[in-house]
Order: C-alpha cells, then structure tokens, then sequence
C-alpha cells in the first residue's frame, strides 16, 4: 500500500502555513507570515493574525500545490490544526479546510498543533522509536511528554504552571529595549554576552518544588528576577550590559528545561528524545540539550529551526500517523478549540 498523501493546514497563530506530506516526504512547506503588522504592537494581535490568515490561505495553497507538483484530486486527506491557538485563527484554517475537503470529497482530520511539533520530527531524521520523550517549548507553550504513540498516545508529564518560555523571552526583551519577538533578538543578544555574569534563579528547581513540580517549569519569577536586576542598575546610574542581561537570562532558561528534559529520561529510562517549537530552534538551548543528552546516553533529535516554527508540513505529517494508525475521520461540524489539550491528538 502506497504512503498516505496528507495535505495540511496550519493558523494557530500569526503564520499561514500549507504543507504537502506523503508518508515521511515532504514534498511542500509554505508558508505566509503577519509578524510584521504585529510588531508595533509588541505582540500577536488575534484578529489582525485572523485577517491575514484569510488574506494568505488561498494564495499558499496555490503555491504548496504548485511545489508539490500534484492535483488536490490525489490527496488522501486533509489535516489541519483544530486546536489549540487564537479562536478567530483557528477557526479561518478549519473553515478552509472543511471547504476543501467537501470539495474534493475527503476526509478531513483536526488534529492538535502541539502533536504536530512532535510529527514534523519524522519529516526529517524517519520514524521514531518508541516510547520516547519530548520537550515541546514555544510563545505559548511549555511541556514534557512521554510518547508512546504519535496519534493517539501524548502523554503532558509536566508543563509551566505561568508563562511559557517563549513568552518569557518576549517579557525580557521589552525590559532590555529590545524589538518583539524577543526569542531571536535575545539568542543573538547572547552570542555577545557572558553567560555567567549574572545568576538569575531557576524556577522549580529546589528541594521543596521538585517534590510537587519535579517535571513542571515557572518563568514567571526569572522574569521578576531580570526586571529587577535592570531596575537596580538604572536607579544607581549604571548602563545595563544588555548583551550580559540576556546571555545570563538565556542560561537560566536553557539550564531548566534541560535538566528536567534529562530527569524525564533518565526516571522513565527513555532512550530517545526530540525537542519541537518555535523555542527549540535557539542556539544555546539545542547545543546543551545535545550536550546533556549525550552524556546521559540518550539520543537526541532535533528538527532544523526552519521546522521548529509553526507551518503546514508538521500537520500535515500529524495527518500521515493518524491515517497510518487508522483512526477515524473528523466530523464536518468539529469546532476549533483554543484551549485543546496535548493529550487529545484527533478531535
């Protein structure tokens, strides 16, 4: 039996992506993003990414179609993101979806955004052992998993119980006077810093939390803890290093989620390892990962940055494991769901 051919649809947030999978080939990935129009205001406006995600929809398709050199009358299904994300952004790309697939008569697949950061793995390095664990860390999410099954066995170990990573990079950067979004500005801030400069404190890590929140993250008080810090320094009149600000504020994230990345592994004796979202695409954050995983003996897989961030193929290739697995369509009628758990793969 030929590999399932998935189309995907991908508008969680501010990128319109459509990608084009056939088993584990990618054979398109394109994407459309409204990050510009969001960045005077310091962060993603949902019905400005709404509006751009209607705007763009059609277009991309034509042009992942275009790169895939097929015709829509040959997919198999169409997958696309049911949750979670912004309401108005889901609902555009499930609208598109459910059109397409009425059109075209086939099946349609809702499958959870965050499963798909997992799935877009396979696209690039081929099927993943199992069980294993991973660290999904992104703008509005921070989780450890146990997977034993990409469709239908996503098992949330620990996740943050305040901000997300990603949004704590976005906090720090407006501290520092740096542009949104603060995660590529700071890893290139950082390049030039020392960090060791300044100890900022990991969250969840002593005595007392590891018994309650052994795999859960908090950034919530590192981000007080780097306001402060910058706050003191202006009010004595000293210019703040920012390059040594955010190299030490970096460490501080990068040395919390994997320490307890490796903890995971070591308390379920997982052998494997995969890192997904928009965060796993930092440079400090994917070059001590791979340092600690090693000498933990665990093998680490890490997509290229250009798969970390949202698009198209990750649902897509989510869309290929639901199928394989052989689980049942979506309903015509399903509704986006904002607030979808990771352990819910198929809506």
């Amino acid at each position: 039996m030929s590999e399932p051919l998935i189309l995907g649809i991908e508008s969680s947030c501010d990128e319109t992506g459509i990608g084009i999978v056939r088993g584990n080939d990618l054979l398109a990935n394109e994407v459309a993003s409204s990050m510009e129009q969001h960045i005077r205001f310091g962060g993603v406006v949902p019905e400005v990414a709404s509006r751009a995600h209607l705007e763009a929809v059609v277009p991309v398709l034509h042009a992942a179609t275009e790169k895939a050199g097929i015709d829509l009358s040959e997919l198999d299904g169409i997958a696309v993101t049911a949750g979670p994300g912004l309401m108005g952004a889901l609902v555009v790309g499930l609208s598109a979806a459910k059109a397409l697939a009425g059109w075209l008569d086939k099946p349609l697949y809702g499958v959870n955004h965050l499963a798909g950061h997992v799935a877009v793995d396979l696209l690039e390095h081929g099927d993943l052992p199992m069980p294993c664990g991973a660290l999904l860390v992104s703008g509005g999410h921070t989780s450890l998993l146990k997977v034993t099954s990409i469709a239908d066995g996503i098992d949330e170990v620990g996740s943050t119980i305040d901000d997300a990573a990603g949004e704590a990079y976005d906090k720090v950067a407006r501290l520092l006077g740096l542009p949104y979004p603060g995660g590529p500005v700071i890893d290139r801030a950082a390049a030039d810093g020392d960090p060791t400069a300044i100890h900022f404190p990991r969250g969840l890590t002593a005595r007392h939390d590891m018994a309650t929140h052994r795999f859960d993250y908090s950034f919530s008080g590192l981000k007080t803890s780097v306001s402060r810090w910058v706050e003191t320094e202006q009010q004595a009149g000293r210019q703040v290093p920012v390059n040594d600000v955010a190299a030490s504020f970096q460490e501080a994230v990068a040395d919390v989620l994997t320490a307890k990345a490796v903890d995971l592994c070591g308390h379920y004796g997982l052998e494997h390892f995969l890192i997904g979202g928009g965060v796993a695409a930092n440079s400090r954050l994917r070059t001590l990962l791979a340092e600690r995983m090693a000498a933990a003996g665990v093998e680490l897989r890490r997509p290229r940055p250009g798969l970390c961030t949202d698009n198209g193929a990750m649902i897509a290739a989510l869309g290929v494991q639901v199928v394989k697995a052989g689980l049942r369509p979506s309903r015509m009628d399903i509704s986006a769901d904002s607030g979808l758990p990771v352990t819910r793969v198929l809506v």
